[in-house]
């Protein structure tokens, strides 16, 4: 553990309260991609089934069962109690784009080839494009709420946060894991054109669109 990591957790944590948080007090789901909280959800799950096998630390383990519960409390939000407020018709990306290609990714590409690891890769693979149907949606609408531009944001810095946590893990312990740094970079950088917006509009009290990264 380092303070990166920790930071990394709360900022990641953070941004998962802040959208539960909008979606109790609005009553409404308005501009949140369904699909995108889904694939978190699978990404928390395939990731934490160590749970069963693994006990690391109280830590690790209350963030693993907080991260997995909200998961599944907001997709129940989305698609049960708020389904009428869901905007569907915008958030339309195919999530077959994204799950076919890390599937198979990950049974080419992971540290040793038995389920639990395999499931494990597809969780580092999945992480890293699971924002792509939220970013898609924003583009489509050509704006989002502050609440949910500050969810983005807390998510992209957990991912940042993780990249320095890597880079001091390097130096002071010679651990290096090519997956989730990859990984996470790749995430990272889709949410560049997202920090900048948010710095030059968001904090200035300005509405955001966001292009769609390719």
């Amino acid at each position: 553990m380092n303070i990166f990591r920790i930071l990394g957790d709360v900022s990641h944590l953070l941004a998962i309260i802040i959208l539960l948080v909008k979606i109790v007090k609005s009553k409404s789901c308005a501009g949140i991609s369904g699909k995108s909280q889904i694939l978190f959800a699978l990404v928390f799950t395939t990731r934490y089934l160590d749970l069963f096998t693994n006990f690391i630390s109280v830590y690790n383990t209350v963030m693993k069962v907080i991260f997995l519960i909200c998961a599944y409390v907001t997709v129940y939000m989305i698609y049960v109690k708020f389904r009428k407020t869901f905007d569907s018709k915008n958030d339309s990306f195919r999530l077959e784009f994204l799950l076919v290609p890390v599937t198979g990714l990950s049974f080419l590409e992971n540290h040793s080839f038995t389920p639990l690891e395999i499931l494990w890769t597809f969780s580092i693979y999945l992480e890293s494009v699971a924002i792509l149907p939220q970013l898609f949606m924003i583009s489509k609408t050509g704006e989002a709420e502050t609440i949910t531009t500050h969810y983005l944001f807390f998510l992209g810095l957990y991912r940042a946060l993780y990249i320095a946590n890597w880079v001091w893990r390097y130096h002071t312990e010679n651990f290096y894991d090519q997956i989730a740094v990859v990984s996470g970079v790749v995430q990272t950088i889709f949410y560049c054109d997202f920090f900048y917006l948010y710095v030059t509009k968001v904090l200035k009290g300005k509405k955001l669109s966001l292009p769609m990264p390719v």
